[in-house]
């Protein structure tokens, strides 16, 4: 006996800091017989996994290779500086990068953000990682700047956190292998687009028939000139024909 065959799935790979959750259970919802398996992977990971097959789609952060991956940019994230309690920078409700010129601003290897200058001065060393450089800021030795889901993804009850002024964003984009754009990928961008289920997913759709044009007349009208056997004129009923009406104005009499 054979056993029944396993339903297909749509693997799903997230990087740190992105929330699915919605999305997901949207697409349970929606596709209950088709299982989606969500994967939090590292930021430099995602492209790897996707060109080698090994998902089907990601929530990445931009930029996005175009020559090889599609990208739906999704929205762009607010910038922050973490910072202890007790600095002084939480007086204000947001910080330039001025207000940074004495600080140690930390810079790990793994930062998502693009600088093209970081403000600061910055650390002797880079801490290999976010998770790193949280702990340093915890001890005081300088701040740190990042999108705001990853400082709320490290929140700690020490640390807090302002908006940055001037400083680079953080995109999320939904992306897929440029040549596998597949009937699943379709229909999770429906869903990350808000589509609803009866909308349209952006297959491709088939060329709509053109409806045939409904003839309202029988047939060619025949003439309306008074006379003869098919003229109008002809009283039904009656052997006789009536006189055709005179166009245009009556003349006068002389």
């Amino acid at each position: 006996m054979t056993g029944s065959a396993v339903p297909p799935s749509f693997r799903l790979v997230y990087v740190p800091g992105v929330m699915p959750g919605k999305w997901v259970r949207i697409w349970n919802e929606r596709f209950p017989g088709v299982p989606l398996t969500l994967t939090q992977v590292p930021p430099a990971a995602a492209r790897d996994l996707l060109l080698g097959g090994d998902a089907d789609a990601g929530l990445v952060r931009l930029p996005v290779d175009r020559t090889v991956l599609s990208a739906i940019p999704l929205y762009t994230e607010q910038t922050v500086v973490v910072v202890p309690k007790d600095h002084l920078v939480t007086a204000a409700d947001a910080v330039s990068r001025e207000d940074l010129a004495d600080e140690i601003v930390l810079h790990p290897l793994d930062d998502v953000l693009e600088w093209e200058s970081l403000p600061g001065r910055p650390a002797l060393e880079q801490p290999a990682t976010t998770a790193d450089a949280i702990e340093l800021v915890a001890a005081g030795i300088g701040v740190l700047v990042m999108p705001l889901s990853l400082a709320r993804l490290h929140h700690r009850r020490d640390l807090t956190h302002r908006p940055l002024e001037a400083a680079p964003e953080s995109g999320v984009a939904l992306a897929w292998p440029e040549a596998a754009t597949t009937d699943r990928v379709e229909d999770f961008i429906g869903i990350v687009r808000g589509r609803t289920v009866n909308s349209t997913r952006g297959r491709a759709q088939p060329p709509a028939r053109e409806k045939k044009r409904e003839r309202t007349d029988a047939g060619p009208r025949r003439a309306q000139q008074g006379g003869g056997s098919g003229g109008r004129g002809r009283r039904s009923g009656t052997g006789g024909t009536t006189k055709n009406p005179r166009r245009g104005r009556p003349r006068r009499g002389s």
